[in-house]
């Protein structure tokens, strides 16, 4: 007989970890040196086939004291440049590109602590249940030692002033100046579109997280 949760309360709690100095061994070892994977995630999901405005999303990101993190994982998860992700539950009537995964994994470089992602520009994709369509974004999610659960953010486009002003998460956060810490500035280098997106983990200046 499968005892109750009531019946469980006297056990202890199991203790929370960090993501430990493995993580990139297991999630991304080719950073760390090792090729275990036939085929390596990267944070280039861009390919010829698929359509859309190409870019360059890159940044670092900062600890408390203000010194740039060199170990950590960085996930983004994105819809295509038509508004649609690429998953079952996503069944808006929008084309689907089936070359376009919308995943990336990469790492801060160990020596730079910078993190790069090639992707495309996505689209803007509708709420759930059908609400007010949100403006175009990635999500973030971040894995490093130091971190007992992993931090979820967005960035947003420093480019789309109009559909930004519109968006219903932008628009929770009540703080101007803390609403700007998820929007990138677009430059240009090298004939490439650069979207610079840095991240604060905690301080002043800290980037809005989400809990999801």
């Amino acid at each position: 007989m499968t005892p109750t949760p009531f019946e469980l309360s006297y056990l202890p709690e199991t203790p929370s970890q960090t993501a430990g100095p493995y993580v990139h061994i297991g999630l991304i070892p080719s950073q760390a040196g090792f090729e275990i994977f036939q085929n390596n995630f990267s944070g280039d999901i861009a390919g010829e086939d698929v359509a859309g405005q190409r870019i360059v999303i890159e940044g670092r990101i900062f600890d408390g004291a203000g010194h740039v993190a060199k170990d950590v994982l960085v996930e983004t998860w994105q819809a295509n440049a038509a508004g649609r992700y690429n998953h079952p539950a996503d069944r808006q009537n929008k084309s689907l590109d089936q070359g376009f995964r919308g995943w990336a994994r990469t790492g801060t470089d160990f020596n730079t602590g910078l993190y790069t992602i090639r992707t495309i520009k996505p689209g803007s994709v509708v709420g759930r249940k059908g609400r007010k369509a949100m403006a175009p974004h990635l999500n973030f999610w971040l894995a490093s030692r130091g971190i007992n659960i992993g931090l979820a953010t967005r960035m947003y486009f420093g480019d789309e002033e109009a559909t930004n002003s519109q968006d219903p998460v932008l628009n929770i956060i009540e703080q101007p100046e803390r609403r700007r810490t998820l929007i990138a500035p677009r430059s240009e280098r090298g004939g490439a579109i650069v979207y610079t997106f840095d991240i604060y983990l905690q301080g002043d200046r800290e980037t809005v997280f989400f809990d999801v």
